[in-house]
């Protein structure tokens, strides 16, 4: 809603309203109605007459999907010619509030001629950037947990058993009990203000015959064949456990091509609750609509279309289109602004987001400008939503919420904010054809999930691979319940996913410190070794850099297995630039090339 520094000045709002009971009567009515419609019925029934304001169902033409509760309305007004409309400011009312008892009713009233404010004080709210590491008492996952700390960012763990990480990682660790095998664990609650995920989840092999406190047969793993899986199957773990991952963070980290708010995409459609709020409700004239137009779309399809009349009769000047609030807030806080599809038509229009139930609440709110005639992507960066309240900017307002959006407006408008004058504005009709609404990424785009992967993926089943020189999880694939098919259809399941993505195979895991040179390869060919510490660098590097955005790479250290790492703690290698490394890596090579004629049996 858009309020100004007027008082209902409409010469029929005058004596506007008399509450008798629960029945509401006008003692003034524009011209234009010769009997008052709501004279005689109790307020419930009233507010579902039309009075003479003719509205049909969409266009037969419209798909069945859509609502039949969306209309198409008959606009009426020709600027400045027109009177103020009861009937129509109460349907609004309604629409957007459901039948407010009367009593509430003269209270609203009052308190929008008086209130200079918003009635409730604003409370301050936060904003976050947790980085969730997955396994977090690994080998990897609990060296990842101990670098971002040191860095000052904010981790969340997700580890089976609560006992074993506290005494691992300490007492305060931000913690969630949960098992990625079993969904139920994984409530959706426990990821909020979670934006990034490193995950070192991974099927534990271990020796046949058991091993020490201190792994002391771990290494043996390496280069034998006397291991054997330890608890929860591959299958379980690398594949059903992947996607039950994903779907629990996916709505948090979000998807690369953006979230669709409105609109349609090939068979991907959604609508909102658009209703009209016009100066109707400040005593104004103005007047408008939202209908579909089935023929009106950039390659003649369906679109949706925001138009009306604007006049600034009785202190005017504003018609707008508002959806209903949310049944459930809209999470955009992996997103980083709004992008409209829309035709232009030379003016300047208002976006604004609330992120408060309250139907007169403080606004985040951006403005844009279009080009008359010409289909054309409006973006619209979260950063530049300024708090606005009645047309006025509010300096004190809390920082947007991104991931608590509640209701979504657009607007044509007289007034830009303090008292300022829309430079485009023109009484008159408008109208403006909306196709999409999406919450996007801005570019670069940096990894929002970061996967600990294993190198020979994609070896077993290979044609022509020599498996006497391969390690031992590739020989040993079907004995070992198929642990690598399953690794690489959880691969599988990150790519497809959508959200931004690194996958990380490093080559045999070692406890041998940072710091080695390494290589860097993709088609999953090399073998060798690496530090789990090194390791856990290269994820959080990938984080940042969106050089390793959406690449699947191979990693091993120089050094061969013969020879044992070492590193002067006097003089430690300096730290590695990963980005010289990222920056040569390619999209869409994963191994599976050499398959396509060999299928991998499961």
């Amino acid at each position: 809603m858009e309020w100004y520094s007027t008082s209902l000045s409409s010469p029929s709002s005058s004596s506007l309203l008399n509450l008798q009971g629960s029945v509401l009567t006008s003692r003034k009515f524009s011209k234009k109605f010769s009997q008052p419609c709501l004279s005689s019925s109790t307020l419930p029934k009233l507010f579902l007459q039309v009075c003479d304001k003719p509205r049909t169902l969409i266009d037969q033409r419209t798909p069945a999907y859509l609502s039949s509760r969306t209309y198409r309305a008959t606009i009426s007004a020709e600027a400045g010619k027109q009177g103020w409309d009861l009937g129509r400011f109460i349907k609004t009312l309604y629409f957007f509030n459901g039948p407010p008892s009367p009593a509430k009713f003269f209270d609203f009233l009052v308190e929008k001629i008086i209130s200079p404010s918003p009635s409730k004080p604003i409370k301050s709210m936060g904003t976050s950037d947790i980085v969730l590491v997955a396994g977090g008492t690994g080998g990897v996952g609990r060296r990842v947990v101990d670098i971002l700390r040191k860095k000052g960012i904010p981790v969340r763990v997700l580890a089976r058993s609560e006992e074993k990480a506290r005494r691992m990682l300490g007492s305060d660790i931000d913690l969630i009990v949960g098992d990625i095998t079993k969904e139920s664990t994984l409530v959706p609650e426990y990821f909020k203000g979670v934006k990034k995920v490193i995950n070192a989840v991974s099927v534990i092999v271990g020796p046949k015959e058991g091993d020490t406190p201190d792994r002391a047969k771990y290494s043996q793993v390496i280069i034998d064949c006397c291991k054997q899986i330890k608890g929860d199957s591959p299958e379980m773990v690398e594949y059903l456990g992947m996607k039950n991952l994903i779907n629990a963070v996916k709505e948090n980290v979000g998807l690369q091509r953006g979230k669709l708010l409105f609109g349609y995409e090939g068979d991907n459609h959604r609508q909102l609750p658009w209703g009209a709020l016009d100066d109707v409700v400040m005593g104004g004239v103005s007047e408008s609509t939202f209908q579909f137009d089935p023929s009106g779309g950039e390659n003649g399809g369906l679109t949706g279309v925001f138009k009306g009349v604007v006049s600034t009769a009785n202190n005017g000047g504003f018609t707008s289109i508002r959806t209903k609030n949310f049944s459930e807030p809209e999470n955009l806080s992996p997103y980083d602004g709004l992008e409209f599809r829309l035709k232009g038509d030379g003016r300047r229009y208002k976006v604004i987001i609330r992120t408060s139930s309250d139907w007169d609440t403080v606004g985040y709110t951006a403005s844009f400008d279009t080009v008359e005639g010409i289909w054309q992507s409006i973006q619209l960066p979260f950063s530049s939503l300024k708090p606005v309240f009645r047309a006025k900017t509010v300096s004190d307002a809390p920082p947007f919420d991104p991931s608590n959006v509640i209701s979504l407006q657009l607007m044509f408008s007289k007034f830009e904010y303090d008292g300022k004058l829309n430079p485009t504005f023109v009484e008159g009709p408008f109208e403006l054809p909306v196709s999409s609404i999406h919450a996007y990424m801005k570019d670069p785009i940096t990894p929002r999930f970061v996967h600990v992967g294993s190198a020979g993926v994609t070896r077993p089943e290979r044609p022509g691979l020599d498996l006497t020189k391969q390690p031992p999880a590739v020989r040993l694939n079907k004995e070992l319940d198929f642990i690598l098919t399953f690794k690489l259809k959880g691969e599988d399941l990150i790519r497809e996913s959508g959200i931004p993505y690194t996958i990380v195979r490093p080559c045999a895991l070692t406890e041998e410190p940072a710091g080695a040179d390494l290589i860097f390869d993709q088609g999953d060919n090399i073998t060798g070794k690496i530090s789990r510490e090194e390791v856990a660098r290269i994820c959080i590097a990938a984080l940042e850099s969106p050089y390793a955005c959406n690449k699947t790479f191979e990693v091993k250290s120089v050094v061969p297995f013969s020879e044992p790492f070492t590193v002067d703690p006097a003089n430690p290698p300096p730290e590695k630039d990963y980005i010289v490394y990222f920056k040569n890596l390619k999209e869409g090579i994963t191994g599976k090339e050499a398959l396509q004629q060999s299928a991998i049996p499961v």
